[in-house]
């Protein structure tokens, strides 16, 4: 089973440059878990033939909003966070707006287990939604995949808007307590593994530096790869015998990040 997971910085814009046909024609995934699509479902001339399509786009239009494509019909789709999780930590918005109606999350349940896919809250580059995030919006998270677990395992994908760890980021010392590299962010990290989630790609290649998902547009930092890595596949423990391949995709184009993989057994 080939699951694969992109911010495409817009849906519109990647199917306009064709890059997205052509990703799909060559890599044939299984499952496809997107971020940033930026557009409701009847915005999108999109024709994926052979793929069940769910969406959950955000109340803003052309912002945020995630999908998944799954060539299997899952048995059910849960769009944002289960039960009432989003009211326990009180995620009904702040200056910039309510992140429970950003279409942030999408969880589809198969035989075997659940694959989510998530957009995390920028923590702004003044630090003015780290608060939100640390304090409310990843604890959050952390429990909706909780919740899933009680049932099956689970595998997510996304843009987690944070380098865990030095070797994810071209310039780590430059970058400390900036945003996508604070403390608090990094916790949020850390938490996901004292829960009992890996991170698949360090498991495959613990020490393996420039693995990077993501790129300024400034100085040429893609050609470069003064990147960061901040695109995640995550499962739950009971899942690490199955991770057949973890992969990134820095040769797609069209989009400032690039799709990163697994392969499940």
């Amino acid at each position: 089973m080939k699951l694969y997971s992109w911010n495409v910085n817009g849906i519109r814009a990647v199917l306009g440059k064709g890059t997205f046909q052509t990703f799909v024609k060559e890599h044939d995934p299984d499952v496809i878990c997107l971020q940033e699509t930026k557009a409701k479902p009847d915005q999108v001339k999109l024709d994926l033939p052979g793929y069940y399509l769910y969406w959950n786009s955000a109340d803003k239009a052309g912002y945020s909003g995630t999908a998944i494509f799954s060539k299997v019909k899952p048995h059910q789709v849960i769009n944002g966070f289960a039960g009432d999780i989003a009211v326990k930590y009180k995620l009904a918005g702040d200056s910039y707006g309510d992140p429970s109606k950003e279409g942030r999350v999408i969880s589809a349940e198969f035989e075997n287990i659940w694959v989510v896919t998530v957009y995390t809250p920028n923590s702004k580059e003044d630090l003015s939604r780290l608060s939100l995030r640390h304090t409310q919006w990843d604890p959050a998270f952390l429990e909706h995949i909780k919740a899933l677990e009680k049932t099956k395992p689970v595998v997510f994908s996304g843009d987690l808007n944070v380098a865990h760890s030095d070797i994810d980021l071209a310039n780590p010392k430059a970058n400390v307590g900036k945003h996508g590299f604070t403390n608090e962010e990094r916790a949020g990290f850390d938490n996901l593994e004292k829960a009992g989630l890996f991170d698949t790609l360090r498991t495959k290649y613990p020490e393996t530096p420039e693995l990077y998902t993501w790129w300024s547009h400034w100085a040429n930092a893609r050609a470069r790869n003064i990147g960061w890595r901040i695109d995640y596949w995550i499962a739950s423990e009971s899942l690490k015998d199955n991770i057949k391949n973890a992969a990134i995709h820095p040769d797609i184009m069209g989009s400032d990040h690039c799709p990163v993989s697994i392969e499940l057994l």
